[in-house]
């Protein structure tokens, strides 16, 4: 085997436990669900906020619709790698607080298999928990006792996954992703009071998950010129049951005597994933202008999730079917490279941009949770030196925006680099 393929494996399984181990959030509504869901994308799809279902081009992963796989070119083996950072400003009730974080996104890799069959593989984040706030006020008159309600939360879902994309004839092709999900998350909420009567109470919620997850896309590439297409992109994620057993622990604590009563409750299989589906288009002038649109659905309005209630018919913890609503997305966006096959570097930069716009899947006390609004824009900036001129470094800015009457609003602007490494090793040479 090629020592550069054993390298790059190698580096996929070493990266594999590091990104592992990251939160990429600081966002307390990541405490709601499963957590805060990530883009799945790769670094020139975050450059145009995310859009690709009908990108199709054979020196990118497009990771966001495993049909597109089957564009790969021949002779290329690629592997792209993602970071990104970002600071994010918190504001309720007049007040304000910056948090700012780092994290491994992403790293995958993908070849072409046979004629017409690409295949992709790696390793990203599906949703991300990490928040630490706290809270008080006075119970009755200004002299009187303080309550206190402290907030923690770790944790998130990982994927690894596995790709092919087959264009079945010339304009059509189908795709299928298979993912191993797994992760640990833990929220716990603490109660106290600042006099010595009355009992502290804790509410710790934890769960370990192992899972798949399957997509399936298509793509319908529609030729109006020689070089100039129409690609219709469309995928469908399957819901099911999860294989988890989330549990509540519920203890009392008695302020004199420290003395702790625990209620522990279990549900099997307690967690759900929806149905997703998502349709899109590209619109590729002469390979030098990609404009497009994507639309997706999350069926999260027929999930349930765990919820732990104390009413005066008792404690209870039991999956709720008012939790969670349909999330809607959309997104546009495009790029513009001036002459993509030129040896000059400023006509080879490519030019990204792009818009979304998401609904709430989640309630908050009964309420919807806060919609989304993000922008991005970002450049493709070609690699071209003596020994390799077909990988890009992948830059990009985002502006995050979450919102909801009377709730917290978040503001967050994220940096993200990618580097797609592409290069021949499929090539074989003639000597004459």
């Amino acid at each position: 085997m090629n020592m550069k393929k054993i390298f790059t494996i190698a580096a996929l399984a070493a990266v594999s436990s590091f990104a592992a181990a990251q939160s990429g959030t600081n966002s307390p509504y990541s405490q709601y669900g499963l957590g805060e869901q990530t883009q799945q994308a790769t670094g020139f799809n975050k450059g145009m906020n995310g859009l690709g279902l009908g990108y199709r081009k054979g020196d990118q992963l497009n990771t966001l619709n495993p049909a597109s796989y089957s564009a790969m070119d021949s002779l290329t083996f690629i592997f792209d790698a993602g970071i990104s950072g970002q600071l994010t400003n918190f504001e309720e009730n007049g007040k304000r607080i910056n948090a700012k974080n780092a994290n491994f996104e992403y790293v995958a890799a993908g070849f072409r298999a046979f004629k017409h069959l690409g295949v992709s593989f790696g390793i990203m984040p599906y949703t991300n928990v990490g928040y630490s706030y706290s809270n008080s006020h006075k119970v009755g008159d200004a002299d009187a006792t303080t309550y206190y309600n402290t907030y923690k939360g770790t944790g998130g879902i990982h994927q690894i996954y596995l790709g092919m994309g087959w264009e079945i004839f010339k304009g059509f092709s189908l795709g299928v992703s298979g993912a191993y999900l797994w992760g640990d998350y833990e929220r716990q909420i603490v109660n106290s009071y600042s006099d010595s009567y009355t009992n502290t109470l804790s509410k710790y919620y934890t769960a370990s998950i192992t899972d798949y997850k399957v997509d399936f896309g298509a793509q319908i590439a529609i030729p109006f010129s020689k070089k100039s297409n129409l690609t219709i992109g469309l995928t469908y994620g399957l819901g099911h049951k999860m294989a988890a057993d989330p549990e509540c622990k519920v203890i009392s604590t008695n302020s004199q005597t420290l003395v702790s009563d625990t209620a522990s409750y279990v549900i099997k299989d307690g967690f759900e994933m929806p149905n997703v589906m998502s349709g899109g288009f590209m619109l590729n002038l002469a390979e030098k202008l990609r404009i497009g649109a994507d639309y997706q659905l999350q069926k999260w309005g027929d999930v349930g999730f765990p919820v732990y209630t104390n009413t005066n018919s008792g404690p209870s913890y039991q999956v709720s079917n008012d939790y969670f609503k349909d999330r809607h997305k959309v997104t546009i966006g495009g790029e513009y490279c001036k002459n993509p096959t030129s040896n000059k570097f400023f006509q080879r930069i490519r030019f990204r941009a792009g818009a979304s716009y998401a609904t709430p899947y989640f309630k908050i006390n009964g309420k919807d949770g806060p919609k989304e609004i993000s922008v991005s824009a970002g450049f493709g900036i070609p690699i071209m030196n003596g020994w390799n001129n077909r990988s890009v470094l992948n830059i990009s800015g985002q502006w995050v925006r979450l919102d909801a009457s009377n709730l917290l609003r978040e503001n967050t602007f994220r940096i993200n680099i990618g580097l797609t490494f592409n290069e021949r090793w499929f090539m074989k040479w003639k000597v004459d």
